[in-house]
């Protein structure tokens, strides 16, 4: 006789533990990932966002204005390297601003998704049961001899836009979806936006450029021919759209104190379709295809003939750089190409020529002549130094076009000529080498920045979207009202009626809303 082993199989073998450091990190992990996903990160990541933000609005910053870096770079020769290591003149494109982006992006996202799931899960369910207690709710009330049904609350209640299910003698209704609503709407409008500044980083570019009025100083759209240019590291440089533009005319208006009324440039525009004239002002850019020009400013450019003293005439023009807001400017015009020799065609560094300037639009009427005083030119005047020497531009080194090189100057290389002197249009200044300058005149010229971001659509309306979601989250009240009919008593058919209020959020009007919710229930029942 065979016997059969009836005993139950013994349980499958646990699974092998991972070992203790395992372990560690993945409690570590789960730990730092729900730290990380908590709304209180990520609002101290968005505090901390707005606090990086702030170097980038008082530090002048390369890709708005290389000329602003220099002049700190000049004015605090200590501070501006230091400031350079942490990137002070990027701030938007350091390493340490981009981790505080990353970690507030995946801390958002983290946020807002189970919360969504959530919140559409209580969308599609129903109010709650009626507790057994009404009277324990913070708002209570009961109305003897009621005549009406159910149903007939019901459709009261839903009248004012309560979502309601009925329950044999009971009434759930509940109301302010709008509030989670709203908040989940601005959170995500908050990730929209930051999409949106990343796509204006990795697709983006700009280019800044000084245009002087008159159509030999239009430029094109190439990275060649902008004073300043940054592409985003997803932007091929040859398929930059294109287009040229050249200044035909600027006018500008002003307040008697000096304010600004307008500004209006005139420009010719080729390359984007048919040749065309086109108006734009600071509020109003030229929209083209593929990218927007904006007029960040403006001043003016004096023209300067200077003859040298073997009778060479050489007519150049310099954008003056405005300093103050009467538009008193600053620059230098260089010769180096100056005093040489016809006969033997030699080229002596120690005889070229620069000039530095202020430049009044409106020139006080006795000294000193350092401040325009009205940023129209009403009377105009530049006040020129002269120098002669080494302009350093044979070294080959990048140097400012708006300055002369002061390392010439303290070196001795370039030696100032005689004292300044404040020319009017027309006049003439004889050096003592019998060369001699003339100011012409001046041209006016703007300042452009030519940009294509294209996560400023997406910005603008998730901008909307995040203030509209605000509002919703700010005033949607989460609460709930509960109705329950008494058995009707033997001898009549009227039957009491009992009501409870329950704020689900903060709202302190909530007792009157539920007075008048039981009010009206009474009356249309």
């Amino acid at each position: 006789m065979t016997a059969t082993d009836t005993r139950p199989a013994p349980a499958a073998a646990p699974p092998p533990r991972p070992p203790g450091w395992a372990n560690w990190l993945v409690s570590l992990g789960r730990s730092a990932w729900r730290q990380l996903t908590s709304m209180r990160t990520a609002l101290v990541l968005l505090f901390l966002l707005a606090v990086a933000s702030i170097p980038g609005s008082i530090i002048p910053q390369t890709n708005v204005g290389i000329e602003k870096v220099q002049d700190y770079y000049r004015a605090h020769p200590t501070l501006a390297p230091w400031i350079a290591k942490v990137d002070g003149f990027n701030v938007f494109g350091s390493p340490w601003f981009a981790a505080i982006y990353l970690l507030l992006f995946t801390s958002l996202i983290g946020c807002v998704i189970p919360r969504l799931r959530d919140h559409f899960r209580a969308i599609r369910s129903v109010p709650p049961n009626v507790p057994a207690r009404l009277d324990r709710l913070p708002q209570h009330a009961s109305v003897d001899d009621h005549d009406g049904d159910v149903e007939a609350i019901a459709a009261a209640l839903r009248k004012r836009r309560w979502r309601v299910v009925v329950r044999g003698d009971t009434v759930s209704a509940e109301k302010g979806y709008l509030k989670e609503t709203g908040n989940l709407v601005f959170h995500l409008a908050l990730m929209a936006v930051l999409v949106a500044v990343a796509l204006g980083s990795w697709y983006g570019w700009h280019g800044n450029r000084i245009l002087v009025t008159g159509a030999d100083s239009g430029f094109c759209n190439s990275l060649q021919q902008y004073d300043e240019s940054k592409l985003g590291p997803r932007v091929d440089e040859g398929k930059l759209p294109p287009f040229c533009v050249t200044l035909d005319q600027f006018e500008a208006t002003f307040q008697s104190s000096g304010q600004p009324k307008q500004f209006k440039a005139t420009v010719t525009v080729e390359g984007d379709g048919p040749t065309r004239t086109a108006n734009f002002s600071v509020n109003d850019p030229l929209r083209l295809d593929g990218a927007s020009i904006y007029l960040l400013g403006h001043g003016y450019a004096p023209i300067l003939r200077y003859t040298d003293r073997f009778g060479k005439t050489q007519t150049k023009e310099g954008p003056f750089l405005s300093m103050d807001g009467m538009q008193t400017g600053s620059g230098a015009i260089s010769f180096p190409d100056a005093n040489v020799d016809p006969k033997t065609g030699k080229r002596d560094s120690s005889l070229q020529m620069g000039f530095d300037g202020i430049y009044m639009p409106t020139a006080p009427a006795q000294a000193p002549f350092l401040r325009s005083e009205f940023p129209a030119e009403n009377n105009p005047g530049l006040l020129l130094t002269a120098y002669r020497g080494n302009l350093g531009l044979d070294a080959g080194i990048p140097s400012s076009v708006y300055h002369l090189d002061q390392g010439q100057i303290d070196a001795g290389r370039l030696k100032q000529v005689g004292e300044g002197k404040l020319l009017k249009p027309g006049d003439t200044w004889t050096l003592d080498d019998g060369s001699s300058v003339q100011f012409v005149g001046t041209k006016k010229y703007v300042t452009l920045s030519v940009r294509h971001d294209p996560g400023q659509r997406i910005a603008l309306i998730a901008a909307v979207c995040a203030l509209v979601g605000l509002m919703g989250s700010l005033f949607g009240k989460r609460r709930r009202i509960f109705f329950r009919l008494a058995s009707p008593s033997p001898t009549s058919s009227s039957r009491l009626l009992e009501a409870g209020g329950l704020p689900r959020t903060d709202y302190p009007g909530f007792a009157e809303e539920f007075a008048s919710t039981v009010a009206a229930v009474r009356e249309k029942t």
